[in-house]
């Protein structure tokens, strides 16, 4: 029976729109979900929606709105997002759904029967944001929250509290003993040293205002945000219900993990372990507090305009990019620093020089020296295949190592690891070289065999990070079904890569200057249209496009432009008595080859210009869409039929 894996987010509160702070927590979850069923294991990953408190009534009356339709289409707008991340979730919780309320008012009466939760009277300052007390040492200068920096408020309210002080030793005793609770360890020291301060109860109930679940025996209370929200890990698996599988399952598993930011450590760490204790739950989850994604002014605040939202760059960039940017950059117990500058680097960099050009390298020497087909070759064996084949056979025992231990960032390093050997590999042993030799013709194959196998065992640890990019690699390989799971990670295990005949660039270059200006601006606010994802539509007229004179053309001839890598110069046939020049823009989505009898379509009463130095007449029609540019083609017409 296969070993179970339960793997949550908190649940995001909709009081605004998503950023790539939650999308950070989201993604991470996912990859390590998908690693696990890589690994084979049985899993469920939950995520959702916090969806009642003060601040979401607040919201919704400034909206004008009740605070059910806007939780209801804050939900939706997430849900959709997630899909469009591809999200590998089970279950969306959501606080206002029945399924939890029911659970949430059974564990309060549970408590408040067996003596753990108390009414009482509660006086202190209240930060609405973060939903939370403090005392007046606590608070920072100005009387500001400790966690947000916002300013708090005096409230004193009739409260029900939960006895945190009765569970103070025990909660201490658990985490000493069990030291990989909660991580990194420097989080680990934090809360022990939070709690050996001495904790004082917790007020769990508000009256000041109605947005939330009522307390069954006295409805004039709601119950307070964390012991609403904290409970979803286990109301989602049916806990207190007659239907409880999954939570027998899962629950009381192998590995639960909750990933959360490190501002709700404490929640996480303290207040939710100790309910678990009032309630005879085993404590089985581990818990990981990671960093935050900053701006070089500090933490993402939309107020001072400095917010990066997911959507923008799955737009303009695509989804793997943003993965593996959001994966790769933020290291391991810190914080990280999103750039403009390392966006566009860890894209062209890494994924179009060391990863994407490999894989085309590879596919194209196949097709080039072997047809589009190579096999294991001990026979054209070479001295630095031994080192070579060592890292090889390193590389998943250490990605593996740093995944078990949530150390994204750290697998996805020793997966370049592997990438730089091969690239270095073809430096060594020059198969270009080999191939003016017949009698080198099996050290050639081997060395293709061994690109083109560490290219498939990089693209199974690539499952869990790059979704589009690992299925395009397999593609382009030829590599088995059954050759791109865990178990195949062995040198050898496919014989035979029959290649795809033309591969495709998995990522085209940016452009540095142009993409880093885009992203300052939606940094900065400057570009409402971009920052928001929406598009400037620029109205024309029926007259307007009267203007245009569109024709059918047929591409006669195609050249690289002497003197700009990005252009390329077409010689057109569009029914006219002479050959028309057009330059364009397409070089790097086109191989001139490709482009010759393409019948596509063109403008052609533009003014003539010149593009660095060749004459342009006219130009083509293309679409574009995540990083690839495609010319607009038609069949069944002739050159020089007009459009309209």
């Amino acid at each position: 029976m296969a070993k179970t894996y339960y793997i949550t987010t908190p649940i995001y509160y909709p009081s605004g729109k998503l950023h790539i702070g939650n999308t950070y927590t989201t993604v991470l979850c996912d990859a390590l979900r998908r690693y696990k069923d890589l690994r084979g294991y049985d899993s469920f990953y939950l995520t959702g929606m916090d969806e009642h408190g003060k601040k979401i009534e607040t919201v919704a009356n400034e909206n004008d709105v009740s605070p059910i339709e806007h939780v209801d289409e804050m939900a939706r707008q997430t849900r959709e997002l997630w899909d469009r991340l591809k999200i590998s979730y089970d279950d969306f919780i959501r606080t206002t759904e029945k399924r939890h309320k029911t659970v949430v008012q059974k564990i309060f009466e549970r408590l408040l029967d067996q003596g753990d939760i108390y009414l009482g009277t509660y006086s202190g300052y209240y930060c609405m944001h973060c939903e939370s007390f403090f005392t007046e040492s606590q608070l920072e200068e100005g009387n500001t929250c400790p966690d947000c920096g916002r300013e708090v408020s005096w409230l004193e309210e009739e409260s029900y509290f939960l006895k945190l002080s009765k569970y103070q030793d025990r909660l201490l005793q658990f985490i000493e003993d069990n030291p990989d609770f909660i991580t990194p360890e420097s989080r680990r020291n934090e809360v022990l040293a939070f709690i050996r301060q001495g904790l004082n109860d917790l007020s769990v109930s508000r009256t000041t205002f109605d947005w939330g679940i009522k307390v069954i025996s006295d409805p004039k209370h709601v119950v307070y945000v964390w012991i609403d929200a904290l409970s979803n890990y286990i109301s989602a698996l049916g806990y207190g219900t007659d239907n409880d599988d999954l939570f027998q399952k899962y629950w009381n598993g192998d590995e639960v993990v909750h990933v959360v930011g490190k501002d709700i450590l404490r929640f996480h760490a303290i207040f939710w372990p100790i309910m678990l204790m009032a309630l005879d739950i085993p404590v089985t989850f581990k818990l990981h507090a990671h960093g935050f994604y900053m701006m070089k002014d500090g933490k993402m605040s939309k107020s001072k305009g400095g917010v990066i939202y997911p959507d923008t760059l799955l737009k303009h960039y695509g989804l793997d990019e943003l993965r593996y940017y959001l994966l790769r950059e933020l290291p391991y117990g810190g914080d990280g620093l999103f750039t403009p500058e390392t966006f566009v680097d860890r894209i062209n960099f890494d994924l179009a020089n060391d990863f994407g050009n490999l894989l085309n390298r590879t596919v194209t020497m196949i097709n080039k020296y072997f047809g589009g087909s190579v096999s294991y070759n001990e026979t054209g064996t070479m001295p630095v295949d031994e080192d070579f084949e060592a890292l090889l056979k390193e590389t998943p025992e250490a990605y593996a190592r740093s995944m078990e231990d949530l150390k994204v960032s750290q697998a996805i390093k020793s997966l370049w690891r592997l990438i730089s050997r091969t690239n270095k590999y073809i430096d060594e042993t020059t198969p270009w070289i080999l191939a003016k030799d017949e009698a080198k013709k099996n050290e050639l194959e081997n060395v293709l065999y061994h690109l083109s196998d560490s290219l498939r065992q990089i693209g199974i640890m690539l499952k869990p990070i790059l979704l589009e990019a690992s299925e395009a690699l397999f593609r382009q390989l030829g590599v088995n079904e059954d050759k791109r799971d865990w178990d195949a990670l062995i040198y050898g295990a496919q014989p035979t890569f029959n290649v795809i005949h033309k591969g495709t660039p998995l990522f085209p270059r940016l452009d540095v200057e142009e993409e880093v200006d885009k992203l300052k601006k939606i940094v900065r606010g400057d570009d409402d249209t971009i920052a928001s994802g929406e598009e400037d539509l620029n109205l024309a007229t029926i007259d307007d496009f009267a203007k245009l004179d569109l024709r059918v053309a047929e591409i006669k001839t195609a050249k690289p432009h002497p003197n700009a890598d990005k252009l390329l110069v077409l010689k057109v046939d569009a029914g006219e008595n002479k050959m028309r020049q057009i330059v364009a823009g397409i070089a790097k989505h086109y191989e001139v080859d490709a482009l010759v009898g393409k019948k596509i379509v063109i403008i052609r009463n533009l003014e003539p210009v010149t593009l660095r130095g060749e004459k342009s007449e006219g130009m083509l029609l293309a679409g574009s869409g995540k990083n690839r540019m495609e010319v607009l083609e038609v069949t069944g017409l002739k050159p020089g039929d007009s459009i309209s």
